[in-house]
């Protein structure tokens, strides 16, 4: 169980990555945990800056994890954190935002690749995520003390505006990469110093003063203690992407065959690298639904690795109702056509089973799984974050027999 602090106790409180920080007892704003753990940084929206002007002291970016269109991520293994900005709705210029999240963006993001001494004016960005808890159902969980930039990741690529359509209408909002700092606790005596406008401090974790003196990322990284993910990992956790998965289940189940074209898009989705070369025909398909290759060194002298691809459209574990489970015999049929340096990939509607799983990752076979989980956070990444969307996605690429 993670560590719980209570709502009486946040005034004081060190922060300490992944403990929850509960809120009030009451239905409103004053129950909200954040505006008492940092004095200043406001209680509503997903920015939520302390300081006036320009250059503030702190910023909170806080995540609710449940927006579909704009599907804020933490990698735990690398540190990276994908953060939306605030422009999430038609009618606004890119940085007319109320809150002005876009601008404090922009701000940060032009003094990272200024003059090297423009990080000592950009602030700490601590990250929190929604948690309910029994107490509360405005708890959060801290994630970390992030900053803007990644390592290895161009000025380019760190903040990118991006299109979205919504009601048939075309707007931009920003797309950041932050890194999440190696600082396990922020104690409350840099927090102090920070309410204060006592900058530079003395209290400050070595990790934050690396990363503004020399640009050094260290970031906080973590190793899964577990080599399988269990059956429910595999699934999607929200309803929306419940309803997803449902709705593509429903449109294949009749047909199939018919789903091996689908997953070979989903994997294209997934890594722009990816080329299908041929979505091979069920009756001599050996065991191979389609074939294709994945691009490695440089488009204009590139290497290739070859991969075989199958897809499984099987009953995925909703309304209560069993899984038809990816078995071992299905998998030992995808390894036995895998060629010397090829790798495998395995899409299916449902879950694999546990004994199919760890044998795979044991001994090592190369093989990537593609679970009901996965299929609906590449389609969300990809923009298809709702069942109409990818129910006019069905129709209009992948209609089947009975469905038009």
């Amino acid at each position: 169980m993670p560590n719980i602090f209570a709502h009486k106790d946040l005034r004081t409180s060190d922060l300490i990555v992944d403990a929850i920080y509960e809120g009030g007892d009451v239905a409103n704003v004053v129950a909200d945990p954040l505006s008492k753990l940092l004095p200043g940084v406001g209680n509503q929206g997903g920015f939520r800056a302390a300081g006036r002007g320009d250059d503030k002291r702190i910023v909170v970016l806080y995540t609710s994890g449940e927006d579909t269109d704009w599907p804020d991520s933490l990698d735990l293994s690398t540190g990276q954190f994908v953060y939306y900005g605030d422009n999430k709705s038609p009618g606004h210029e890119l940085h007319d935002t109320g809150p002005g999240g876009n601008r404090i963006l922009r701000r940060v993001f032009d003094r990272l690749h200024g003059p090297s001494d423009g990080r000592q004016r950009i602030p700490p960005f601590v990250v929190f995520r929604k948690y309910p808890t029994a107490a509360s159902r405005r708890s959060v969980q801290f994630l970390g003390v992030a900053v803007p930039g990644f390592r290895g990741l161009p000025a380019t690529a760190d903040l990118v505006a991006v299109w979205k359509t919504s009601n048939g209408e075309r707007f931009q909002n920003y797309r950041a990469t932050f890194t999440v700092l190696n600082i396990p606790v922020v104690r409350r005596s840099w927090l102090d110093d920070i309410s204060n406008g006592n900058q530079p401090s003395q209290n400050a974790p070595s990790a934050w003063i690396n990363w503004v003196n020399r640009g050094q990322y260290e970031a906080l990284v973590s190793v899964p203690t577990t080599i399988i993910r269990s059956q429910s990992d595999q699934m999607p956790k929200t309803p929306e992407k419940l309803e997803i998965l449902r709705a593509i289940w429903d449109h294949f189940r009749a047909t199939p065959v018919a789903f091996e074209a689908f997953a070979a898009r989903l994997f294209q989705m997934h890594d722009s690298r990816v080329v299908i070369d041929e979505i091979t025909r069920a009756s001599v398909d050996g065991g191979r639904d389609a074939i294709g290759r994945y691009l490695l060194g440089f488009s204009d002298d590139p290497i290739y690795s070859t991969f075989a691809l199958e897809a499984k459209c099987y009953a995925p574990p909703l309304d209560g109702e069993s899984a038809n489970t990816v078995g071992v015999k299905e998998v030992s049929r995808l390894i036995s056509r895998i060629r010397h340096r090829e790798f495998g990939v395995l899409v299916t509607t449902s879950v694999i089973g546990r004994q199919a799983y760890e044998e795979v990752r044991q001994d090592q076979h190369p093989i990537i799984f593609i679970t009901g989980k996965d299929i609906t956070d590449i389609l969300t990444i990809n923009g298809y974050g709702t069942v109409e969307r990818v129910r006019e996605l069905l129709q209009s690429e992948f209609a089947v027999s009975g469905m038009l």
